[in-house]
Parts: structure tokens; sequence; C-alpha cells
């Protein structure tokens, strides 16, 4: 069995984010980096962007970042990762992430954070990937979001063997369970434009 060694992380870069959510942050970061599972992320540093990457560093695990040009006007990058990749735009973003992670998490954010959400589960039952998504609901964060899925399944607009699609936890020791008893896929990201 072949074991994920790499997650990327889905969150909001406010740095006027509800605090509750910066401890499961931090602790996602420090367990990722004890079991060696590298983090792959937006490259950014404020908000919990900055601080999962930052306690997964300080924990010495490894962390990439992937940030677009025209973001750094937005945003600061983080200067002290493992690796740092630039690039032109938010697709080449997603896709470099999606290729570099072995699964994905879906933490706290905001529609930043909700478009990367869609869009991974979204490729996932159109095939283009078959990794594990975790939505991390802490503190009942994600129970809208959970609601408008089965909504819409109910109305038959997402089909029922795509309510599989992802796996709900509630804490960080139930994401990392899910990452350490998960086998990695084998099936490559397609790199056709979506």
């Amino acid at each position: 069995m072949s074991k994920i060694k790499s997650a990327c992380v889905y969150c909001g870069s406010s740095t006027t984010s509800n605090p509750v959510f910066d401890a499961p942050t931090l602790e996602l970061g420090k367990s990722l980096a004890a079991a060696g599972i590298t983090l792959v992320y937006g490259g950014g540093s404020p908000g919990l962007m900055g601080k999962v990457a930052n306690s997964c560093l300080d924990a010495g695990g490894a962390v990439i970042g992937i940030i677009p040009d025209h973001i750094l006007k937005l945003e600061v990058r983080h200067n002290q990762l493992t690796e740092l990749h630039i690039v032109d735009n938010m697709h080449t973003r997603k896709m470099m992430m999606a290729d570099k992670a072995d699964a994905f998490v879906i933490m706290p954010g905001g529609l930043g954070t909700l478009d990367e959400a869609f869009e991974i589960m979204t490729w996932k039952y159109l095939g283009v990937h078959n990794k594990p998504i975790i939505i991390a609901n802490i503190d009942g964060y994600w129970d809208p979001l959970i609601a408008l899925i089965r909504h819409m399944n109910a109305h038959r607009f997402v089909r029922e063997e795509h309510m599989n699609t992802y796996i709900e936890v509630k804490t960080v020791a139930e994401v990392m369970h899910v990452l350490n008893s998960t086998e990695k896929s084998t099936t490559p990201v397609q790199t056709q434009k979506i």
C-alpha cells in the first residue's frame, strides 16, 4: 500500500477571521509535519494560510507554496517555504496544487476556499483525479455547505454516487486518521484544460 505523502490544504487568508479556527489550523500543520506529509497550499503568509504553513515548518515539515503573480499585489507571499512556485494565473495554480497533492483538506475559508473546494470535487466526479477530499467541518463551519450539497442531491443536480466525492470530519485528529489510513491514488491528474 502506497501512503499519502502530500496534502493540499485549502483555507482562508483573511486576517480578521474568527480565532476559533486558529488552534485547529496550527494543529493541522504540526500534525502533517509529524506524519511526514508535505503541505501543499496557496503560498501566502496571512490568515489561516500562513498559520498552517508556519506550524508545519516550525515542526520540521516540508511546505510547497503555489501563488499567482497577480495575487502578490493582494497578499504577502511566504518567503521561508521549502518550495515556492510563482505561476501566471489561478488555473495554473490550481492544477499544480492538484498535481503535487495526494489528498485535499478543506479547512474554514472564504470565497476562494469555496472555489477551490467545488472545483476539486467537480474534478473528482469528472474523473480528472481520484484522490481523497476531506471537508474539515471544524466547529460546524461547513454545516451550510454540507446542507447545500444534500439539497442539490435531493433536487437531483448532484447524483447519489457523487455524494461520496468527499469525506466530512469534525476534528484535525479525524483529518489525520483519514490521511494516514487511506491509500494513495495511482490515477494521474489529467493535464487537460478544465
